[in-house]
């Protein structure tokens, strides 16, 4: 087989991998992102009524969330030094959290993250607590329109809990303490105490819901939806996965969790970990509006007369920090909280790489620099089959002369070359197609990181230096406007394919080089194919992360010096220097 033909078609291969995802997947990713942050201050959803079974969704026009605040009625105000907002008195309802640390752009002054909204706004989201009185009986429990009272308390803050209390009436009183810690978890204390002369039998249960979602929310590569940890795995399901025949998906579980899921954010309801629970992923229409509800019931409760009973809920409501899952994951005994992360099917790979980024970070403050130390460590790990492939490359184009002596002296005779050309390459110990093996190591590697930069709210907004002041948006300049010299912004209907930053071009640049030091094919055609291909890969990736860019550049400069050094030892001339001399003597 002609080894042309063989490296040829595995660069292409290679290309068309790289190509198909950005273009179906990353450069579709990467616009909905943008419009995402934009109409992510709205977020999520509305709750049903306690029988764990979603209300129809409300269809009255939004208002806004300063107006829906007003309307409903009192509230408890939250305080932490992650998150703000406030808990609705009428239904003890988690209905309203900024998350502090994170605004909707790059830009500090910009809106704080809204999580959780209260219901009448765009898109509600919310979760509750309760109880849910035994089939048959007429036992009154607190409901969605349960007047609590605040009984102590003032300011929900890690270092002041709140109490509340409900009394039913009929010798049952509610009482439900609340703490929050400096993160984003909220413990729930639920007690029971009956006064009343006959037993009764409660269910405890708690949900997380919403109503309607932001259109611009859905990425092929990223799970969102219901998300939650039962039986020993974890249960990711979309939101278009359950159909209008089979609204509801059920599972058991002793310890896990339950809740749903945005790329960095979400909101999850905690079972005791010892108990066993009923958990369940349901939606409900009514005319165009969709609801979604993850919730869980645990086994009831009979409470004698004169007797009380307690049961502690959490509410995660917050960033996906991986730091601050596991810790909560270790120190709360959570079954596989850390699974609220989609590290996608390859997360033996995408998990250590995202730890190895990370422990740099710590190291240098900053993650472009980190990713620059996870390409040094790749290249280290890798050399031995690198410099194998760069010690064959640079023999095979040592033997570029002799191959043209092959090929001219049996140019009629296809079969009598081949086989010339293959007793060649075995005399001299060369791989003809070792050339693409670099490049073949780079493929995961360049995926993993992808995901890494794409799933991690670390990355989210990571500042680089210079422009780059987002490693998981693309490089924000454009060669449209001179890179920033010109006094005019890229008008919106250019393609982003075709508005190529600096460091696009930097890394075809780079690409040019190392094609230039990689023996030439000898059909004139397929050598200006070659040629073209840094310039493809540069239009391809000026889209994607440009921590990816920075990754890919950086990892070209250590391959050229790599096979530059290893060429100067076995004498192989370097031909990109001959050129360039040539020209300067030429001018």
């Amino acid at each position: 087989m002609n080894e042309n033909r063989n490296l040829l078609t595995a660069v292409l291969l290679c290309a068309a991998v790289i190509f198909g995802w950005q273009y179906f997947v990353a450069a579709p990713q990467m616009k909905a992102e943008k419009a995402h942050q934009a109409a992510i201050s709205h977020q999520e959803k509305k709750a049903p009524e306690p029988g764990l079974k979603p209300n129809a969704p409300g269809i009255s026009a939004p208002i806004s969330r300063e107006a829906a605040l007003k309307e409903s009625g009192a509230r408890v105000t939250i305080d932490t030094p992650t998150v703000d907002g406030s808990l609705r008195l009428k239904g003890a309802r988690f209905d309203d959290l900024r998350l502090k640390k994170y605004r909707e752009t790059v830009d500090p002054k910009s809106p704080e993250i809204v999580l959780l909204a209260p219901q009448s706004t765009d898109y509600p989201y919310y979760a509750v607590f309760g109880w849910v009185a035994a089939p048959g009986s007429n036992i009154a429990v607190p409901d969605d329109n349960t007047p609590w009272t605040l009984k102590s308390g003032g300011t929900l803050t890690p270092s002041h809990p709140i109490t509340l209390e409900w009394n039913n009436g009929h010798g049952l009183v509610f009482t439900r303490t609340i703490t929050v810690d400096e993160q984003y978890m909220f413990n729930v204390s639920d007690t029971v105490k009956n006064t009343g002369a006959t037993a009764a039998t409660l269910y405890p249960y708690a949900y997380v819901a919403r109503d309607g979602l932001p259109k611009t929310t859905h990425f092929w590569v990223l799970h969102e939806g219901f998300v939650g940890y039962a039986g020993g795995s974890a249960k990711y399901t979309k939101y278009d996965a359950l159909k209008p025949d089979a609204p509801t998906q059920t599972f058991e579980s002793t310890g896990g969790w339950i809740g749903i899921t945005d790329k960095y954010w979400m909101a999850s309801v905690i079972p005791p970990q010892n108990e066993k629970f009923s958990g369940s992923y349901t939606i409900s229409k009514a005319g165009d509006a969709t609801a979604y509800q993850s919730d869980y019931r645990l086994d009831g409760r009979k409470i004698a007369p004169g007797a009380s009973l307690s049961v502690k809920h959490q509410l995660f409501a917050g960033a996906k920090v991986v730091k601050t899952l596991r810790d909560y994951e270790s120190h709360y005994g959570i079954a596989g909280f850390d699974y609220a992360i989609d590290w996608g099917w390859f997360f033996f790979i995408t998990r250590p790489m995202f730890l190895v980024l990370d422990e740099f970070y710590k190291l240098v403050g900053n993650f472009g620099i980190a990713i620059l130390l996870l390409t040094v460590s790749v290249k280290l790990l890798f050399f031995p089959l690198a410099d194998a492939s760069y010690r064959s490359m640079s023999r095979m184009k040592k033997l570029q002369p002799e191959v043209e002596k092959v090929r001219t002296r049996f140019a009629d005779d296809k079969v009598r070359q081949q086989q010339e050309m293959m007793e060649l390459y075995k005399r001299e110990k060369v791989n003809p197609v070792s050339g693409c093996l670099p490049m073949l190591i780079q493929v995961p590697v360049f995926f993993s990181l992808y995901k890494v930069l794409f799933v991690t709210i670390e990355m989210r907004h990571a500042p680089f230096f210079g422009w780059i002041r987002d490693l998981s948006a693309p490089d924000p300049t454009s060669i449209i406007n001179l890179f920033g010299l010109l006094p005019y912004s890229v008008p919106h209907f250019i393609p982003a394919l075709l508005s190529i930053g600096i460091w696009p071009i930097l890394m075809g640049i780079t690409q040019f080089v190392q094609t230039k030091l990689n023996p030439a094919p000898a059909d004139p055609v397929q050598a200006k194919m070659f040629l073209f291909m840094p310039l493809i890969f540069m239009f391809m990736l000026a889209t994607f992360p440009a921590g990816l860019v920075i990754y890919w550049t950086w990892n070209n400069l250590l391959s050229i010096l790599q096979q530059i050094i290893m060429m100067k030892r076995t004498g192989t001339p370097i031909q990109i220097f001959e050129d360039f001399k040539s020209a300067r003597a030429k001018t």
